[in-house]
């Protein structure tokens, strides 16, 4: 009798709410791919639930790139920790899903022990960093593209590189055309709004209260306002009630985001993954975020190559969107600005078809299984 095949472990680092999402999505796929794996890692609740034993549970304390200094120290730790992992436990490969701020450190620590290492989202190098190209290219053995254009970008510059297509866009249905909304009898003052302030912490410090007051702005031309907000998590969703300004007032989701703006007429995002979320479903936005100003003006402005900051315009290459990036004191340009979009209906309606037209071929496939039979490859399986 032969000897039994050996379980492939996977190590995974995600420290995103978001990447916490994709990398438990790819978990399940791979399981179902076929195969034995032991799952092993950095990342949340879903990822849990999906199979994996996590070290540290790391989404709750993401942190944007002007306030992340304070968590210099854990994260050094934590990569200590991930090192010594690493090294008394035989690992078939490293997945590192975003954050590059520290995953880069990660992939760099597997590459030292001859660990193959797949870069699962690209980091936005062409947006802001291209000269760390070499470093990717030092610790990475396959890249794994969710927006269109990156392939190509990576792939002249020596990554071997593929795109998936974006795998929170998988609950689509294939047929783009029905998310189209039609604005012809759409009344403004019977709006429905939808408030997304992003899946961490350091977001909602800074845009969960400008979007209150914003929508209590609005709720003055629009009477019948409807709101709701939609938050990653039952925690997150506490964090904002407990934040709830006097006089305001939504409902509060924590199911599909997709799904909550599709029942939307309008909604105020965070900049981030969630915009194509919304896009996909044809539903109007502005897209909104704030920064230090400090590090804006010295650092920010000049690092950033893009002429747009939001990937909706990035991808459209223009500012199909209006994008408050970075936003600082006053609401009153988003107020005017949603104002306007919302007195002219053939505007909503184009918009909506644009925004559904940009998105479509970004959930074509399944890129949750997609993404498995690339791993499962790199691993030396035949799927």
């Amino acid at each position: 009798m032969s000897e039994p095949e050996k379980a492939h472990r996977v190590f995974i680092s995600a420290a995103e709410p978001s990447a916490d999402a994709l990398c438990a999505s790819l978990i399940t796929a791979l399981k179902k791919a076929g195969g034995d794996f032991e799952f092993a890692g950095l990342g949340g609740a879903k990822m849990a639930a999906a199979g994996c034993r996590l070290l540290e549970q790391t989404t709750d304390k993401a942190a944007m790139a002007y306030n992340a200094f304070g968590k210099v120290l854990h994260f050094w730790k934590l990569l200590g920790r991930v090192k010594t992992f690493l090294k008394n436990n035989k690992t078939d490969l490293v997945i590192v899903c975003d954050s590059p701020a520290f995953n880069f450190h990660v992939a760099k620590t597997a590459k030292k022990l001859n660990i193959k290492t797949l870069f699962y989202v690209a980091p936005q190098l062409w947006a802001w960093a291209p000269w760390r190209i070499s470093k990717l290219r030092k610790c990475c053995d396959r890249l794994i593209c969710i927006l269109p254009f990156e392939e190509n970008w990576f792939k002249s510059r020596g990554i071997d590189a593929i795109y998936a297509g974006h795998p929170l866009l998988d609950e689509l249905i294939p047929d783009a055309s029905q998310y189209k909304k039609d604005y012809a009898d759409f009344d403004p003052k019977n709006l429905k709004l939808l408030l997304l302030p992003g899946s961490r912490k350091a977001e909602i410090d800074t845009l969960w209260k400008p979007m209150q007051q914003i929508a209590l702005r609005l709720k003055r031309k629009c009477p019948q306002l409807e709101i709701a907000a939609v938050a990653v998590d039952e925690k997150m969703k506490q964090l904002l009630r407990n934040r709830q300004t006097v006089g305001f007032g939504c409902s509060y989701i924590t199911g599909s985001l997709t799904d909550a703006a599709r029942r939307a007429d309008f909604a105020i995002v965070a900049s981030g993954t969630a915009t194509l979320q919304v896009a996909a479903v044809g539903c109007p936005m502005v897209i909104m975020y704030q920064s230090s100003k400090l590090i804006w003006y010295l650092l920010g402005r000049w690092l950033i190559k893009t002429k747009y900051l939001s990937l909706v315009n990035i991808l459209a290459e223009k500012e199909l969107v209006p994008e408050f990036m970075p936003y600082f004191d006053s609401i009153d340009p988003i107020v005017r600005s949603i104002d306007s979009l919302l007195q002219d209906k053939a505007k909503l309606t184009q918009l909506s078809s644009d925004l559904v037209d940009l998105t479509a071929s970004l959930h074509s496939e399944n890129a949750s299984a997609k993404t498995a039979e690339i791993t499962a490859r790199l691993l030396g399986l035949n799927v």
